[in-house]
């Protein structure tokens, strides 16, 4: 029961997302199927009436060709018309759910705590965006449409040659669905375990990989090179028996479903053989019948492939169940408040309960400038974490506005100057984007390159020196709309005349916005008319310009 609750936020997401394309999709597909069902028995039938009416010169002058001339045709061009229809329907309809899916997951790792997760584990949350979202794609297009293409198959095959004889069409119906399905249910369980051991060897094949391309100096360093390239090599083994035991699994349920149909062809052979000597069915009935069910199984065949990949969908739809549940998508909105309020709040690291802020209770008005200082693990940075809203916090009220933060780690991306900056505002103009530069300070180097705005960036922002990337980072804060700035640690590790100028910048644009400011340094926490020091998570001293405890709480600060 428990895993069922799991997987109906998936399942609703996926199916309810374009009922009517994905209705009419599986319906498309089962009548393709049908359609071939039916132009091989009515040309099966065709062929063996024509024959028979030829031997005699009265049934020949009488038989009608056209008829089924007509329905052959009919059939041709409607099984694929069907089919080209189907596919196209289909398809959209499955990428269209996927990217709602895509959609709400992203709304989902918009919550508190998200960034930080995303640090932590970048390479499992892209394969839940990549591969799980493709295997969802499979559940649709490799499960349910052949299953209930399946379904259709074997009705009408049970009311073909129901007409015949009632017994002969529901024994054949009862035995397609028994012995199709069946064989489909076992390789789909059999296939379960090295399924999900597949898709689970596949992400931490890719995730080892790119630490071993990416940290492989370090890991020289360290010593764990070999070991590293050790562990890969027992993954890559867990991988290919995976592979191989599904491949057994194919080869086995191929090998089935050709004994199911020849079977299935035997049997009903028989049965219309006995009928037929007992004048009870004519010769080209029997055709239709032994043709019908010739192509019963195939339907059932196309199973298979799903059947492989049931385990991994399983899996998928269970990791991506609780990030598509719509109560915990929804982010914190921002209060309507220009400054910040903390009431009573303790918080701790993401994923922990060990409180590291305790029972903190603040007030910043609008407007004001307020320096968090105190020693290394004292809960600084924390707290700005709990007033951007990257961090829940464990129990108190926060009231906070739109807040940027500023932080000594700038996070550029493999893009454009341009869509770096757009970042903060998408909609932003040229003439913005300059002005920001501008604002920044960086506009006359920007102007240098020979691309200038449309200058392409490495990864992590390679191309740019240390300075230019703070330079850059301070532009997009300055293009966001934010009433709250908050600063951790922001000009760390830059000269001293770069820092200067940068926060001369800040306090030239921070006119009427709060500024929360986490430091240890004397130049930052002087941008502030409020010092308060934080020591083991609580608010032990809070002191204002113009008295003398805020120029000894200064001045005990680090200078540059």
């Amino acid at each position: 029961m428990k895993t069922s609750l799991m997987l109906n936020p998936v399942l609703r997401q996926l199916l309810l997302a374009q009922p009517g394309k994905l209705i009419a999709g599986a319906v498309l597909a089962a009548l393709t199927v049908v359609a071939g069902m039916a132009l091989l028995g009515l040309s099966g039938w065709f062929i063996t009436a024509t024959s028979i009416a030829g031997l005699h010169a009265s049934t020949a002058i009488v038989f009608d060709v056209f008829g089924p001339s007509a329905g052959i045709r009919l059939l041709a061009i409607g099984r694929t018309g069907s089919r080209y229809a189907e596919r196209l329907v289909t398809h959209d309809a499955t990428f269209a759910a996927l990217a709602a899916i895509r959609v709400q997951l992203f709304r989902g790792w918009s919550r508190p705590e998200a960034a930080g997760r995303l640090l932590r584990q970048p390479a499992r949350l892209l394969f839940r965006l990549t591969a799980d979202i493709e295997a969802l794609e499979a559940l649709y297009l490799r499960l349910l449409v052949p299953a209930f293409s399946a379904l259709c198959a074997a009705l009408l095959a049970g009311v073909a040659l129901g007409v015949m004889q009632w017994q002969l069409g529901l024994g054949l119906a009862l035995w397609l669905l028994a012995a199709g399905g069946g064989i489909s249910w076992v390789v789909a369980r059999r296939a379960r375990r090295p399924a999900i051991v597949r898709s689970r060897a596949i992400e931490k094949l890719r995730s080892g990989a790119i630490d071993l391309v990416a940290g492989q100096t370090d890991l020289v360093m360290a010593g764990r090179i070999d070991a590293q390239c050790d562990a890969l090599a027992q993954i890559d083994r867990s991988l290919a028996q995976a592979d191989l035991a599904l491949q057994r699994l194919d080869t086995a349920a191929g090998a089935a479903y050709g004994v199911a149909g020849s079977a299935t062809l035997a049997g009903v052979l028989l049965a219309v053989a006995a009928l037929a000597q007992q004048q009870a069915l004519s010769m080209p009935a029997a055709a239709l019948a032994l043709l019908v069910a010739l192509t019963a199984v195939e339907p059932f065949a196309g199973l298979r492939r799903g059947a492989l990949e049931a385990g991994r969908m399983l899996l998928a739809m269970r990791r991506l169940a609780p990030r598509l549940d719509a109560r915990e998508a929804a982010a914190p909105p921002a209060d309507s408040t220009a400054g910040l309020r903390l009431e009573r709040v303790s918080a701790a690291h993401a994923g922990s309960n060990v409180a590291i802020l305790h029972d903190i209770s603040l007030h910043i008005g609008q407007g004001e400038r307020v320096a968090v200082i105190g020693p290394s693990g004292a809960g600084k940075s924390t707290l700005l974490a709990i007033a951007a809203r990257e961090l829940a916090p464990l129990s108190g009220c926060v009231s906070a506005p739109r807040a940027c933060l500023l932080t000594q780690k700038t996070e550029l991306f493999q893009d454009s100057l341009r869509d770096n900056l757009r970042l903060a505002d998408p909609s932003a103009s040229d003439a913005q984007l300059w002005q920001a530069l501008h604002a920044a300070g960086l506009d006359e180097e920007v102007r240098a390159f020979a691309d200038g705005l449309d200058t392409m960036l490495g990864e992590g922002g390679l191309g740019l020196s240390g300075g230019q990337a703070r330079r850059l980072a301070l532009a997009r804060l300055f293009l966001h709309e934010s009433t709250l700035w908050l600063l951790d640690e922001a000009t760390e590790a830059l000269n001293a005349q770069t820092a200067s100028d940068v926060l001369q910048r800040l306090r030239a644009r921070s006119a009427g916005r709060t500024l929360l400011i986490a430091s240890h340094l004397r130049r930052e926490a002087a941008l502030a008319d409020r010092l308060l020091r934080i020591r083991d998570g609580r608010i032990v001293e809070d002191v204002r310009r113009g008295t003398a405890a805020f120029e000894a709480a200064l001045a005990g600060l680090r200078a540059d």
